[in-house]
């Protein structure tokens, strides 16, 4: 009989979440940090609000697909990082 398959190894998680703010206090940046570095989700809005920029970091890394987004949060590019 053969060893049963190991299973890949499951990704770190942030060990806390980091908020950035505009001037005017609305919500600017909000993602995971390990360390001290960006790692996990990460999302960045405009001053009205709307979401401008999301992806994902692994130790400070950009890793996956970033999508930007336009005024009204519709996808208007997608950009792939390594993994």
């Amino acid at each position: 009989m053969s060893e049963p398959a190991t299973p890949p190894p499951r990704p770190t998680p942030p060990d806390r979440i980091r908020e950035e703010h505009h001037r005017d206090g609305t919500l600017k940046a909000r993602g995971g940090m390990l360390g001290d570095e960006l790692h996990g989700a990460w999302q960045w809005w405009r001053a009205d609000g709307s979401l401008m920029r999301s992806g994902a970091f692994d130790r400070g890394r950009q890793v996956g697909e970033w999508t930007t987004h336009d005024r009204h949060e519709a996808p208007v590019r997608t950009t792939s990082f390594g993994e």
